[in-house]
């Protein structure tokens, strides 16, 4: 059982289960909370930092590894996203920011295998656009899993991502993603075309 109240940690980032997050701890609070959490071994929360506030759904941490401690007692650690939650109360008495939260679980739903090929599809073409690499992350993923890989392989921008934290079956995540990845496409292929031009010939940008 995941405990109800736990540490929170707002940054500029949405963590989605599953996905593996590096993470500099060098505040007092936050050295103080990852120590806690390597001897209980506990979760944190993960929560989107917006410049009005936080966002109030976000995804639980484990700790895999702690990577390098230095003198002064800053640490590099490696965390991956497990349990997507929402944060019912917020308890800011002291420095650490913690959270009574409800674990979000996600509602079944019939998958829709073309919606699933087209996303693949098009994270495939991103992701070659993006990195001139052909993605490998893909295989043996179990279907339910799917969403949260491709938008967490992409640097996709931070409030679609939350959209698709927030999102609870995955037949809906695949949806939204296919729409934005559409989208997106496009825009990616106009970049590489002018940054060919521009490096083909010296004079595609002047």
């Amino acid at each position: 059982m995941r405990p109800e109240r736990i540490p929170l940690f707002p940054l500029n980032v949405v963590l989605l289960p599953g996905a593996p997050l590096p993470l500099h701890i060098f505040e007092a609070r936050y050295k103080e909370m990852v120590k806690s959490c390597l001897e209980e071994k506990s979760e944190f929360g993960m929560l989107l930092s917006l410049p009005k506030g936080i966002a109030h759904v976000g995804c639980t941490a484990e700790i895999l590894e702690v990577v390098k401690r230095y003198p002064d007692g800053r640490m590099d650690i490696v965390t991956v996203g497990r349990a997507p939650f929402r944060v019912v109360e917020l308890f800011t008495e002291h420095p650490l920011l913690e959270g009574q939260v409800d674990y979000l679980e996600d509602r079944e739903a019939p998958g829709n295998p073309v919606v699933q090929r087209q996303l693949v599809e098009l994270y495939e073409a991103c992701h070659t656009l993006l990195f001139e690499d052909y993605p490998k992350n893909l295989e043996g993923a179990p279907t339910e899993e799917l969403s949260y890989r491709v938008a967490s392989t992409l640097p996709m921008d931070l409030l679609w991502k939350q959209q698709i934290l927030e999102l609870r079956t995955e037949e809906d995540r695949q949806e939204r993603l296919v729409g934005y990845l559409r989208e997106w496409a496009p825009h990616l292929q106009n970049s590489k075309a002018m940054r060919q031009r521009a490096g083909g010939n010296g004079h595609g940008l002047n």
